[in-house]
């Protein structure tokens, strides 16, 4: 008789967080529980989803509760993914890691340096993993530029830049109570557009440059601004400069005048790369050479999570490699409050779906991709509503 191979038995999981961005964590958990690698075991949601909100698990419905560590506990989770509200992911975090549950926890990590901190040592003393949810580090086209690089693809490395123009109407800051505030009492939210929606453009930038730990960072510029009636920030740029002294300038919006794929540019002084982390997308251009153009595979940071646990697969996104970020998270945070721009610097106009209005910013898409290609600030490039840098260093 031959070898017999059991199969592994699938990971129990409860998600919190299923709405919004969390049905995407619900479709993905249902691909990965299709191929026997977790079990959906519970949701944690303030309000139960209903049944046409759990169509795909009507076989195997999951146990629901707003007590996440009773959820754990009832349902014998072995990890958990956390896709809440930004300044509920520390105390979530530090439930799961204090009963060894592993986790994927969504960016931002945490809404300041200290709650990142008290994850860090809460996951480290658990001894549990745990992945941060920036995605676009599990493509597989960043270990591909980072080779180009090494090789001398672009010749020498002068910076990095990211830039992403994206639009937002005004549902999406009705979406929570959360949304687009940087702080609810005397709690931190931080939710401008460098710190979550557009957040993948700066992580990814500083990945690429090798620089995404805390102790990799001397310095950051911050400029923030924004048109809607927020309290964060929705339009805004920011320049870190590295222990290595190559800058990384990240220009974003939310009120572009037309929506676009989000980029980070590798500048050498031979050539570049430019990587549409959404799209796996890399175009190289350097000189003597016709440009070249190739698409990567991606791993699901779930996944991953998952081989790391049944394997010893390497974490592609563990905690303190988003320090870095972490500490451009902590800058927006102590920077001055974001400038309400002048009325006549954006014009309304109506939402690309739906029958809301969305704010433009005038000339925005053209400066956004300006600060990326010359890695310089806002304020530099001459914007007039842009006023001089404030330097925030870690």
């Amino acid at each position: 008789m031959g070898p017999t191979h059991t199969r592994p038995t699938p990971l129990p999981i409860v998600l919190a967080g299923a709405r919004g961005h969390g049905r995407w964590h619900l479709a993905n958990i249902r691909r990965l529980q299709d191929q026997g690698l977790v079990r959906l075991a519970g949701i944690c949601e303030l309000n139960p989803l209903g049944a046409h909100e759990l169509a795909a698990f009507a076989t195997e419905l999951p146990q629901q509760s707003a007590d996440f560590g009773a959820l754990l506990d009832s349902t014998g989770a072995r990890a958990a993914v956390i896709c809440t509200p930004i300044q509920t992911h520390t105390e979530l975090a530090l439930t799961a890691a204090g009963r060894g549950v592993h986790l994927l926890l969504e960016k931002p990590p945490a809404a300041t340096r200290a709650d990142f901190e008290r994850i860090l040592t809460g996951v480290r003393d658990a001894g549990i993993a745990c992945q941060v949810g920036f995605q676009s580090c599990g493509s597989h086209a960043v270990p591909a530029i980072r080779e180009l690089v090494r090789t001398g693809a672009v010749g020498t490395v002068r910076g990095y830049g990211a830039a992403g123009a994206w639009v937002r109407d005004d549902t999406y800051y009705r979406r929570a109570p959360w949304a687009g505030r940087r702080r609810i009492g005397g709690t931190d939210v931080v939710d401008g557009v460098l710190t979550n929606p557009l957040a993948h453009a700066v992580a990814t930038a500083l990945e690429l440059a090798g620089s995404a730990a805390a102790q990799d960072i001397a310095s950051i510029e911050t400029e923030l601004f924004r048109a809607h009636d927020i309290e964060a920030d929705d339009t805004s740029c920011v320049r870190v400069t590295t222990t290595s002294g190559l800058p990384v300038t990240v220009a974003v919006t939310l009120c572009a005048e037309q929506a676009g794929e989000p980029y980070v540019i590798v500048h050498g002084d031979r050539g570049r790369i430019t990587f549409w982390y959404k799209q796996d997308r890399v175009l190289l251009q350097r000189a003597g050479h016709g440009p070249r153009e190739t698409v990567h595979g991606r791993t699901d940071l779930l996944e991953n999570l998952v081989d790391h646990l049944t394997h010893g697969t390497a974490l592609l996104v563990p905690p303190h490699r988003t320090g870095a970020f972490m500490e451009v998270v902590e800058a927006v945070r102590t920077a001055p409050e974001p400038l309400a721009l002048p009325s006549g610097a954006w014009h309304t106009a109506p939402a690309l779906t739906g029958g809301g209005t969305r704010r433009v910013v005038r000339g925005i898409d053209a400066a956004v991709a300006a600060g990326a290609d010359t890695l310089t600030l806002f304020s530099e490039l001459g914007v007039p509503w842009a006023l001089p840098t404030e330097v925030s260093s870690p």
